[in-house]
């Protein structure tokens, strides 16, 4: 996300056009739909056996990477032009500037975004669910279904749910808290 996301923000012409398309059929393309291209076309392409969580765990970065490039991007654009020329006229050079001077100061508007993007990772990880529906699995949806409608026992459901809410409520709460500090330094 953020190689591809400054290569996005310095770039122009046919690289940046090739790049937006790359990026852009990432984002349009069902996070499911390409957990299915990875798990199954993969192994077809170059012969390999990939285990499940090999191939979501790709699919995640892929799809991940592509909505993190353009908030680094975006973060970029949000430093005013005055930086870059700073750091020019202090002879850093672009790639120092870029480095020491205009990332720096993006992160402040990338890190809200970035937050929400990996809480949003998060909860996508409970589609590797998706390529295990074989018959074992089936079977164990019957049994479930059947012990919840004979004992009304959801409690692996519920631990499942609570076990997401423990690992992305505190990520929102980072946000929340970023967002109100991003307030009081503009005030």
């Amino acid at each position: 996300g953020l190689i591809f996301g400054v290569v996005l923000a310095v770039s122009a012409g046919a690289a940046r056009t090739i790049l937006t398309a790359g990026l852009g059929f990432l984002r349009a393309v069902p996070v499911v739909m390409l957990i299915f291209w990875t798990y199954f076309l993969l192994p077809i392409l170059f012969g390999v056996s990939i285990p499940e969580a090999g191939t979501v765990a790709a699919a995640l970065s892929l799809v991940g990477g592509a909505y993190l490039s353009y908030g680094v991007a975006s973060g970029i654009a949000s430093v005013g032009r005055g930086q870059w020329e700073a750091g020019l006229a202090l002879g850093l050079g672009p790639w120092r500037t870029l480095r020491f001077v205009i990332l720096p100061q993006a992160l402040r508007a990338m890190a809200p975004s970035f937050v929400n993007q990996w809480t949003t990772l998060i909860k996508d990880t409970s589609l590797i669910s998706v390529l295990g529906v074989t018959e074992r699995t089936i079977d164990l949806a019957r049994f479930g279904r059947e012990g919840v409608n004979t004992t009304a026992n959801a409690t692996p459901l519920i631990v499942a749910g609570l076990v997401y809410l423990a690992m992305t409520l505190p990520l929102t709460q980072l946000v929340a808290w970023m967002e109100r500090r991003s307030k009081a330094a503009v005030r």
